[in-house]
């Protein structure tokens, strides 16, 4: 070997021991390190999508993109608007969650003013697991990281700091998509921001997005869809988290009720307590899927007797 090769290999093991350029130079001793900075998963910084470029750019995909993509793939229903009517302010949206399609449907269903003005609670190791999902996902919906395995401390005093600066927030209090078409129990950071902030929530309920894009489906297919908006409510004196999270559920249960009956009726079942539960029956996987099916023809053949005029 001559000695230009000599001295090639010998510089190449140099470079390998120290990590050169891939790893950061050491820090001198006696100077303390810099805490380490990931900038993913709960960390992602989302403040550059709330500036108004950037707010500007998803207004022009809400309107533009997904208005007229959830129109031809989802032809929706929205009923219980006017029941927003006499709300102001800052205000948590919450909702059952089937889809990846729920949220760009509740995205052109919630009115003004809070369309353009609400950030959706996004699983955080999902969503912003790399920068480019974590990019895409803050400029189209106006994403930000919400940690679903625990209560952060990060997450919450990042939306209370959203909704003191006036931002609404829409949030699944179920903590993940359905995977089997009936709803899970709901999880207690919805009600505990709420109640931290003093505002209230909208319960909202979805029905037929599992049929566009069930959760496993990478393809979607049109279906009808209806986005039921219930009455704002409030936590009561000395309601914690929790109880107020088993409140929310009720409500988001009446409004699916609501949804695949007649409203009288629904109403009537709400008042005594007993309108079926969001969770469904609580049987085999395949009684499961039997009973949610039946469901799905109660409301298909309610909508055929009754025509949109």
């Amino acid at each position: 070997m001559s000695p230009v090769h000599d001295v090639v290999g010998r510089l190449r093991a140099t470079v390998a021991r120290s990590g050169f350029p891939w790893r950061a130079a050491p820090v001198p001793t006696g100077v303390e390190p810099p805490p380490p900075s990931k900038g993913l998963g709960a960390d992602y910084d989302t403040s550059w999508a709330r500036r108004y470029p950037a707010r500007l750019a998803r207004a022009a995909i809400v309107e533009s993109v997904m208005r007229p993509t959830m129109a031809a793939l989802a032809s929706p229903d929205r009923r219980g608007l006017d029941r927003l009517d006499d709300l102001d302010g800052p205000v948590v949206f919450v909702a059952n969650h089937h889809s990846h399609a729920d949220t760009p449907l509740l995205l052109t269903s919630i009115p003004e003013p809070w369309r353009h003005r609400v950030v959706v609670g996004a699983a955080a190791d999902y969503f912003f697991g790399n920068r480019v999902s974590g990019a895409v996902s803050a400029l189209a919906i106006g994403a930000v990281p919400i940690e679903r395995t625990k209560v952060g401390r990060q997450s919450a005093d990042m939306a209370r700091d959203l909704i003191d600066e006036g931002w609404a927030m829409l949030l699944y209090p179920e903590g993940g998509r359905s995977p089997d078409g009936w709803g899970q129990e709901f999880r207690g950071g919805a009600a505990f921001l709420a109640i931290r902030c003093g505002v209230p929530v909208v319960p909202i309920h979805l029905q037929g997005t599992g049929r566009i894009l069930r959760k496993g489906r990478t393809l979607p297919r049109p279906s009808r869809t209806t986005v039921t908006f219930g009455d704002p409510l409030v936590a009561g004196d000395g309601e914690n988290a929790r109880a107020f999270a088993v409140r929310l559920q009720a409500a988001v249960a009446a409004l699916g009720d609501e949804a695949t009956s007649d409203w009288y009726a629904a109403r009537l079942r709400a008042h005594a307590g007993t309108s079926p539960g969001l969770t469904g029956p609580d049987v085999g996987a395949w009684r499961r899927a039997w009973a949610l099916g039946d469901r799905d023809r109660r409301s298909r053949r309610r909508r055929r007797r009754w025509p949109k005029l």
